[in-house]
């Protein structure tokens, strides 16, 4: 006879196991803003720079955003990215370019 399965003990290992990559996450996108040198700027600065990232609908921005930050994590560059956007005139910040997710610099 086949032993039943307990499926609140599976429940709860996945349970955890969902809380430590979210935890994970946070701590990556801590030492992303840390790596970058986006950590000098104020709060407010920050959440700004990253709300007015997640409205930009232009593809060529967002591919240029998604190459800078390629390069970043590609050269093993720790600092603010120091060629210009494009679309602004304005020098990008490494902060604002490097792409969201879990392939930012990781302790573990």
């Amino acid at each position: 006879m086949r032993k039943p399965r307990d499926y609140d003990a599976e429940l709860k290992a996945l349970s955890e196991k969902a809380q430590a990559l979210k935890e994970r996450k946070i701590r990556q996108l801590g030492e992303l803003v840390i790596a970058t040198g986006a950590d000098a700027l104020d709060v407010e600065v920050l959440a700004g720079g990253l709300l007015s990232m997640t409205t930009v609908t232009e593809a060529g921005r967002k591919e240029t955003m998604r190459a800078q930050g390629a390069a970043f994590f590609r050269d093993g560059s720790r600092g603010p990215v120091a060629s210009t956007d494009a679309n602004r005139g304005k020098p990008a910040q490494g902060g604002d370019d490097a792409p969201s997710g879990g392939t930012g610099p990781s302790t573990t």
